[in-house]
């Protein structure tokens, strides 16, 4: 869903899925199976990953000095402070709660595809 929705907003943007928490892991490091994989510009990160949470994606994530400079965005259906205050403890650089219900669900997109994908110079 998330993924559609940045599409359809920014059809020039590359988006990426990973299902679980070590192929995220493998994605961004370029293991196998993504030994190819486009270093990405931007990370959207669910807490709620399985194998591996988001929290641990994130914490290895902001150790590794080859992508510890990407912006990491968690976009989650959590609402828990702690897992808000978690997120930027170990460096997320926004925290989203998935909106509930698709107009508010749209508008967050439009908002997030608007501000990183147009004002916001990554790097």
């Amino acid at each position: 869903m998330v993924r559609d929705a940045i599409h359809e907003r920014a059809p020039h943007v590359g988006v990426t899925a990973v299902h679980d928490g070590p192929d995220a892991v493998a994605y961004l490091s370029r293991t196998p199976p993504y030994e190819r994989a486009v270093r990405p510009d931007l990370v959207l990160l669910d807490l709620n990953l399985p194998r591996l949470g988001g929290l641990e994606v994130l914490r290895w994530i902001r150790q590794d000095p080859g992508v510890r400079h990407l912006p990491v965005i968690v976009l989650t259906s959590s609402e828990a402070s702690g897992d808000i205050l978690d997120s930027y403890r170990l460096g997320a650089n926004c925290y989203l709660a998935k909106p509930l219900d698709l107009q508010s669900f749209e508008r967050a997109m439009d908002m997030v595809t608007r501000f990183w994908l147009e004002l916001v110079r990554l790097p």
